[in-house]
C-alpha cells in the first residue's frame, strides 16, 4: 500500500510521518516534490539552495520513485506531501496508485504557526485551496479520499489512528503512538528550520488551546482559507 498524505504546512504532518515511520513495515518519504517545486517557482524559501541540492530529481523522476519498488522490501510506503507543491509541471498520475488522505488543521492555527518561520505568507503558501482541489481530483479518479483533522488526532491519538488505519485497510500498530526524539532518518534537509519542536517530541502533543488571535493580513489570510477548510470537514472526517 502507498499512502499519500496531503496537507499544508504546520498541519501535524511531520508528527504523522514519524508515527507511520515508527512502524517496521512502512517506508516514509518527506515532501518528495519540494526540490522540483522550488526550481519551478524560484521562491526564496528558507534553505532553498540546500533543498534543491538535496532533491535534484525532476518532478517526473520523483513520480517514478513514488510508484517504483518500495525501499528495503517494505510492504507499505507513506508519502508526506505538501498540497502547495502540486503546481503545473508536477505530475499527478501517481495519485491513482495511492490511498489519498487529507490532513486538516484550522486556518488560524496554520497561519499563526507558519508565519513564525516564513514572512508574509500568501494563500498559495498555506495550501488550503490546493488541498481542496486535490480532493476533487481524487474524486474525479473514482477513488475514495479520506479526511482527518489534526485536532482530532491530538485529542485521541490511538482512537483516531485506529480509525484511520481501519478506513484505509491497514492494520493498526501501537508503535504509531510514540517515536524516538531527535528526528527521523528520512527527514528533509530543511528539518533544522521547521522541525525543532517535533524533534523534541516522542509522541503526539495534547489538545490545543483557544484559537490564536489574528489581525491584519494574517486574519485576512485565515479568513480566505476558511471555506476550503469547512468544505473538507463537511466531506466527512475519519
Amino acid at each position: 500500500m502507498r499512502i499519500a498524505m496531503w496537507s499544508g504546512p504546520r498541519n501535524l504532518s511531520t508528527a504523522m510521518m514519524y508515527s507511520f515511520g515508527n512502524r517496521a513495515d512502512v517506508h516514509v518519504v518527506d515532501e518528495p516534490f519540494y526540490g522540483p517545486y522550488l526550481r519551478l517557482t524560484g521562491l526564496a524559501h528558507p534553505m532553498a539552495d540546500e533543498i534543491m541540492a538535496s532533491r535534484p530529481e525532476s518532478a517526473d523522476e520523483v513520480q517514478q520513485s513514488l510508484i517504483g519498488p518500495i525501499p528495503d522490501g517494505r510492504p507499505h510506503a507513506y508519502h508526506k506531501h505538501m498540497c502547495q507543491h502540486m503546481i503545473p509541471g508536477v505530475p499527478r498520475d501517481f495519485m491513482a496508485d495511492c490511498v489519498n488522505v487529507f490532513l486538516l488543521r484550522h486556518p488560524a492555527r496554520v497561519v499563526a504557526s507558519f508565519s513564525k518561520g516564513y514572512e508574509n505568507p500568501t494563500a498559495a503558501d498555506i495550501g488550503f485551496a490546493a488541498q481542496s482541489e486535490l480532493y476533487d481530483h481524487v474524486v474525479s479518479l473514482g477513488l475514495t479520499p479520506y479526511v482527518i483533522d489534526s485536532a482530532d488526532i491530538r485529542t485521541d491519538p490511538e482512537g483516531k489512528l485506529r480509525a484511520l488505519c481501519d478506513a484505509i485497510g491497514l492494520s493498526f500498530d501501537p508503535a504509531m503512538l510514540a517515536w524516538p526524539a531527535g528526528g527521523h532518518a528520512q527527514d528533509g534537509v530543511w528539518a533544522p528550520h521547521w522541525y525543532a519542536s517535533v524533534h523534541r517530541s516522542t509522541g503526539f502533543a495534547g489538545p490545543e488551546g483557544p484559537l490564536p488571535d489574528l489581525d491584519g493580513a494574517a486574519a485576512d489570510l485565515a479568513r480566505e482559507a476558511m471555506p476550503h477548510y469547512e468544505k473538507m470537514r463537511a466531506h466527512g472526517l475519519i
